[in-house]
């Protein structure tokens, strides 16, 4: 009989590998929808009970712009945009000004507005007068709204930079795609991005966002990548082990954000003071060795895009396929960046290409690839990314530059994504601690949802028993540039009076102690927090059968910590099943909520799933008839025991004994 260390070695068949992945694209939607079931922090004066919210209104994208194609939206204009351009009158310019005002809000400060073309895609037929002379009264309308635009592409423009040209004549008139972004009063205004770039090891991701973030190019042998490690052994070995941070800004107009002088290198608080957009790139260790780190990295920094690394002499080989099934897990929009082009022969590009191809259409995946190799494409691709399952695909050399421009222009009209709830409970996640002189301790970290105020009080934690520190907040920063407070959605670093670093660790949650319209004179409550939960989880892959006593680590984002499955509604669970099943986190209780996603894996990824309940009630089993079994196993062993059972066994087996206690192997994972 083979041992369990050899059941695991055993390759999984191709039935098996299939019957998980196919199931993967349809619980991450399913996940998605859960979502909106999420609760506000069960702290201070908030229930308690876990009962379902109402369900998420479902989306549909491609019902959306067939409405809007037909026409047939509730907000549609009652004038075409070609009157609101060229008509005389001040209406008009008070009319286009409120509706480029309300595209602004609904974009977070930033949108596209089509010149040349009516909503419902039908040509304005503009001739290059009326195009000088739209263009004149949307400059009037942007001065006024204080934003500036940036030309995108235009069509049947002569001499115009960004012009596309238009081969097969589908257009008629001067056509032309503009990004309006308006000038950020203060640092709370700009718009913050998060992108998670992940890969196999060398694939070339640190060389990329050094190339990216401080410009200039590589010269082949790591130049670039030195400027975004933090340790000494990550210099010496050319390998990321932490979790590194990038900034990238873009000004009103959509130019990077870099020094006018040459060799200098900007601050993260020039770039932000400068930018209207920021970029933050979460560069992620690609060796499997340092795993753990990279799924921490994947789930604490909530990522709004995940930006794979292949290397063209490679392909998706080693870790690759794990990070994209993280993300795709997650479902995170997904990038493709194919590095290294300029070494790579060209038969072995196409089979890189050919097998990216194949694992996106996969039924795990089911994304659409779009290789984009000219500025239209890059244009189009940006704006349909989010809803839509495209997976832009670039094909760059670091070292002479080739398609790094469409990388940059993809980036910056790259529109916000994610849902942020500013009005309920403050929920802040800590993912990295410091301890700073003459400051004191520092946690940074992502605002889940709500707002705070720099002196405000809070709680921090929960400790290994479970309890949370009073403390208040000294100072708040966002990209190191002091702030007076921080909402929902934004990633910010707080200081802490009268606690320790030696008291605060990753994975810890910071809340407020009152509400801001609470009695002053209210006593602060300890926040509910769970050692076991029951969640909703789909298995990836896996040799073997998962059964109770089970143990993984498992990944609550920050939070990290080994788990042991006590109840299945079921005997047990394979790969490709989706089953509810009940943990109990093993080292101390955690902060959770109703919709939160978890990860949990044993060495490579096994699983993700979704927080259903939280508490436990054994009372109440998840398979009722399981537990009847085994009662009834139990009495019959009793009687068994009482009516001579000993001495059959005895009989049966000379010379044993029955005195000595009866031991029994018990296996989660069999």
């Amino acid at each position: 009989m083979s041992t369990r260390a050899e059941r695991y070695k055993q390759p999984q068949s191709a039935q098996e590998r299939r019957a998980g992945e196919s199931a993967l694209s349809d619980f991450a939607d399913y996940v998605q929808q859960q979502q909106a079931l999420r609760k506000p922090p069960l702290g201070v004066n908030a229930p308690t009970t876990s009962n379902a919210a109402p369900p998420a209104k479902t989306e549909h994208a491609e019902l959306d712009n067939l409405l809007d194609t037909l026409n047939l939206a509730d907000d549609k204009p009652k004038v075409r945009l070609k009157d609101l351009l060229l008509g005389d009158g001040g209406d008009n310019s008070k009319q286009l000004k409120d509706i480029i005002s309300l595209r602004l809000d609904e974009g977070h400060g930033e949108c596209l507005f089509d010149v040349g073309l009516e909503d419902n895609g039908d040509s304005q037929g503009l001739t290059e007068q009326e195009w000088d002379a739209a263009l004149a009264r949307l400059e009037v309308v942007l001065k006024e709204l204080k934003a500036d635009s940036r030309v995108l592409m235009t069509k049947n423009v002569e001499g115009g930079k960004s012009d596309v040209g238009n081969e097969l004549k589908k257009e008629r008139g001067c056509i032309g795609k503009f990004l309006i972004r308006r000038w950020p009063e203060d640092v709370d205004d700009v718009i913050e991005t998060r992108i998670a770039v992940v890969g196999n090891v060398d694939a070339g991701k640190s060389t990329l966002l050094g190339v990216l973030v401080k410009g200039g190019l590589d010269d082949g042998r790591g130049k670039m990548r030195v400027n975004l490690f933090r340790h000494k052994h990550e210099i010496e070995s050319g390998r990321t082990s932490s979790v590194g941070m990038e900034i990238m800004g873009f000004d009103t107009k959509g130019e990077v954000v870099v020094s006018g002088v040459p060799g200098r290198k900007l601050s993260w608080e020039e770039i932000g003071k400068r930018s209207a957009k920021v970029i933050s790139f979460t560069d992620l260790a690609g060796h499997e060795r340092y795993l753990r780190t990279t799924v921490f990295g994947l789930l604490s920094s909530e990522p709004n895009y995940c930006l794979l690394m292949v290397a063209a002499n490679n392909g998706l080989i080693g870790m690759s396929k794990e990070h994209l099934g993280i993300a795709l897990a997650l479902n995170v929009p997904v990038m493709v960046v194919i590095t290294k082009i300029d070494i790579c022969p060209p038969q072995i590009l196409q089979q890189t290409l050919t097998q990216l191809t194949k694992i996106l259409k996969s039924p795990g995946a089911r994304k659409i690839p779009i290789f984009i190799k000219n500025r239209e494409e890059c244009v189009n691709t940006a704006t349909q990314f989010i809803s839509q399952r495209i997976c832009p695909i670039f094909q760059v050399s670091n070292v002479t530059g080739e398609s790094l421009n469409l990388v940059r222009e993809f980036l910056n009209i790259l529109p916000h994504h994610g849902k942020y709830d500013i009005s309920a409970p403050f929920e802040f996640h800590v993912n990295d601690t410091f301890s700073v002189p003459f400051v004191g301790t520092v946690v940074s970290g992502v605002v889940k949802c709500g707002i705070v105020h720099a002196g405000d009080t809070v709680l921090v934690g929960p400790d290994g028993l479970g309890q949370f520190t009073t403390t208040t907040i000294r100072s708040i920063e966002r990209k190191r540039i002091p702030v007076p407070a921080c909402s929902a959605g934004q990633s910010a670093s707080f200081a802490l009076r009268r606690v320790r670093r030696r008291d605060v660790r990753k994975g810890m949650v910071v809340l407020l102690a009152k509400p801001a319209d609470a009695n002053p004179n209210t006593p602060i409550t300890q926040p509910k927090v769970h050692r076991e939960f029951v969640a909703e989880v789909l298995i990836l892959s896996h040799a073997t059968t998962i059964r109770t006593k089970y143990q993984a680590m498992l990944h609550v984002g920050p939070v990290s910590q080994t788990c042991a499955i006590i109840d299945i509604d079921r005997a047990y669970i394979r790969t490709g099943d989706r089953a509810t099943v009940a943990f109990r986190f093993v080292q101390r209780p955690e902060f959770l909520a109703v919709g939160d996603r978890i990860l949990f894996r044993e060495g490579r990824t096994k699983g993700l799933g979704i927080v259903k309940q939280v508490g436990y009630d054994a009372s109440q089993p998840l398979n009722p008839d399981a537990a009847k079994e085994k009662e009834g196993d139990d009495g019959r062993v009793e009687e068994g025991a009482g009516s001579g059972a000993g001495e059959a066994i005895a009989s049966a087996a000379p010379g044993a004994s029955t005195s000595g206690p009866r031991t029994a192997a018990v296996v989660g994972g069999t």
